[in-house]
């Protein structure tokens, strides 16, 4: 487990491991990062404590299909990181999207996230238009 304070080393690895981690599209691995009373803002919604981020990322991927995810550091502070990401997904419609966003962390000591605040946005877009194939 990568703790904090963070280097710049370190925190482009907690940055890729997140980024393998929601890549699996497996709930139970990804809630693993988060602590047992993580908060979250995801865009509208608030959740809090790492069941319930279990649930909320078995419901997200249900509806966003064949999701690809890219993640970049773009700063860090002792336990704190911001990050940039662009995901693409399709509905059970075939459409294909784009969504991009930003999320503040927070760890605690042990290094697991116990805030995550993402704003995101969505684009529709083509077969063609895809990056992450």
């Amino acid at each position: 487990m990568i703790k904090p304070p963070f280097t710049y080393e370190t925190a482009l690895q907690k940055v890729q491991l997140a980024e393998d981690a929601w890549n699996s599209k497996d709930p139970e691995k990804v809630s693993l990062a988060y602590s047992l009373d993580t908060e979250w803002r995801n865009r509208t919604e608030f959740i809090n404590g790492r069941s319930a981020v279990k649930a909320f990322l078995q419901k997200k991927w249900e509806k966003e299909l064949d999701y690809r995810l890219k993640k970049e550091l773009w700063g860090f502070r002792e336990n704190r990181m911001a990050v940039r990401f662009e995901y693409e997904w399709h509905d059970n419609a075939g459409q294909w999207f784009r969504s991009y966003g930003n999320e503040l962390w927070e760890f605690d000591e042990e290094g697991l996230m116990r805030k995550r605040f993402a704003s995101i946005n969505d684009l529709a877009i083509s077969a063609e238009e895809r990056k992450f194939k």
